[in-house]
């Protein structure tokens, strides 16, 4: 890629961020209007999961793939193929005509989806060489999450209250054909050096891995075991089957050798707690204020802003305490007020009071703002940059699988706990272990927050850089592995 001046690199971050904007908006608009969605299209508790496990499922089976295909042929064409493909998928859902067609439309913006984030964060990551500009870019990158948790669910009630929740799916179109004549005119075409090839039994065990395990979490709770044990049977089987054939490959759709750093390790596990925490939680809140308090989208939407401001105001300050003193501090701040926050739901029913509900609120939108600028960050510096797609996608990945994990997780323990029962009779209680898990999640940040960025984990992360670069120039050059 071309050295570009300050004002066009500038202008590439915002189009990156325009991408991130319209697939986070998604998400939060979407949780916005599941009550609405519930009654119009008859749909059950584990019908809402999936309109979202959907997406967020495909997205997390195809961004490995995504972001390797952009580092073998283009990320800029890549990249306008996503917009392109997500573009058409929310027209389409914004006309299903029935639950199960929402449900394969969603799959398709996913598949777009796929070919946005961890493509435009290798875009980013090629675009601002400096590590400090970097971090600064990444936290407004993060910051762009926080813009989209705090205008979704008051754009999401409006639309929901005014029109329908079809309407949610129509703002992706000004924003996407922006981005894609944007994108055509002013962000450059960059690739590896050396093309990866394609690894298509990776990327099939990988799909069975994750669809398996979700479509059991999903429908235990409604399911007999007969149903649901041969697909936590296919699980069981991928994963020994994916870490036994990936190393052995030249070029394998998943570098395990990434792991053998610990910050690289620990920001996957992060990624993965803090977005099972985010999904949790936001399925959580939306279902309690309407269908418990009884609230309509809109002012449904008003009290989730104590949560997502925090959000936005946050993620900027933690990209910049990235750049200057590394990823502990936003990482221990995170961890921190996140356990709180699901502490004050599960011991002391913050629902039932509006000044611990606000309370709790605040507290998860600050451990969420803090949480994703040194995710991102440390997935990425401290690779090669010729692999920054495959690096920068095995953090989404992470992100994606978290929040699919998350609402499978917290949905199945819901739907077990209400049975047959009414919500505003026994929303609480049965919500009380979800509350619970979300604790269990932002402790997981708070400890391996701590434990991967100190200087054994810093050392690991170099010796893993040096030899990843040794390799890629053996790659290259055309050395044989091993001389």
């Amino acid at each position: 890629m071309p050295e570009l001046s300050h004002r066009r690199r500038l202008l590439v971050l915002a189009i990156c961020c325009m991408s991130l904007l319209i697939v986070s908006l998604d998400n939060t608009v979407l949780n916005v209007a599941l009550p609405s969605m519930q009654r119009d299209l008859h749909a059950s508790t584990s019908g809402l999961q999936w309109t979202i496990d959907a997406y967020t499922l495909v997205l997390a089976s195809l961004l490995m793939l995504a972001g390797s295909t952009a580092d073998r042929i283009g990320r800029k064409r890549v990249f306008m193929a996503g917009l392109t493909v997500f573009t058409i998928g929310s027209v389409l859902c914004s006309v299903a005509p029935n639950l199960s067609l929402l449900i394969v439309f969603r799959m398709m913006q996913a598949v777009g989806g796929s070919m946005l984030n961890p493509v435009a964060m290798s875009i980013i990551t090629n675009t601002f060489t400096d590590a400090r500009e970097r971090a600064r870019a990444i936290g407004a990158w993060g910051a762009v999450v926080g813009i989209s948790m705090a205008a979704g669910p008051l754009v999401g009630g409006l639309l929901v209250q005014s029109v329908s929740w079809r309407a949610i799916f129509w703002i992706n179109l000004p924003v996407g054909l922006a981005a894609l004549l944007l994108t055509l005119r002013f962000v450059p075409e960059s690739r590896a050096p050396k093309a990866r090839r394609p690894d298509p039994i990776g990327q099939l065990l990988v799909i069975a891995l994750f669809g398996s395990l979700t479509y059991a979490i999903i429908e235990a709770p409604d399911s007999s075991a007969a149903v649901v044990a041969p697909f936590v049977a296919i699980a069981l089987t991928a994963l020994p089957a994916l870490l036994w054939y990936e190393p052995r490959r030249a070029e394998p759709l998943i570098d395990l050798r990434f792991f053998r750093s610990a910050p690289f390790s620990g920001a996957t596990v992060i990624a993965i707690s803090a977005f099972a925490a985010l999904g949790g939680f936001l399925f959580l809140s939306t279902l309690y204020l309407q269908n418990v308090r009884g609230l309509d989208a809109l002012h449904a939407g008003l009290w989730m802003l104590p949560m997502a401001l925090p959000t936005f105001l946050c993620a900027p300050v933690s990209g910049r305490l990235v750049g200057t003193r590394g990823p502990r501090l936003p990482l221990l701040i995170a961890g921190t007020a996140m356990t709180a926050s699901g502490i004050l739901f599960a011991a002391f029913e913050a629902e039932t009071s509006n000044d611990t509900l606000l309370l709790g609120y605040v507290l998860f939108g600050i451990g969420f703002g803090f949480v994703n600028a040194p995710i991102t960050n440390t997935a990425v510096s401290g690779m090669p940059r010729a692999q920054a797609g495959v690096a920068a996608a095995v953090a989404s990945t992470s992100r994606q699988l978290g929040q699919t994990l998350g609402v499978a997780v917290i949905g199945a323990v819901l739907a077990s706990g209400i049975g047959a029962s009414s919500y505003h009779r026994a929303f609480v209680s049965a919500a009380r272990p979800g509350w619970w898990i979300l604790t269990v999640c932002g402790l997981a940040v708070l400890l391996l927050g701590l434990v991967t960025s100190g200087r054994w984990a810093r050392r690991t992360a170099e010796r893993t850089a040096d030899q990843l670069e040794s390799a890629e120039i053996k790659n290259v050059v055309g050395v044989p592995a091993g001389s």
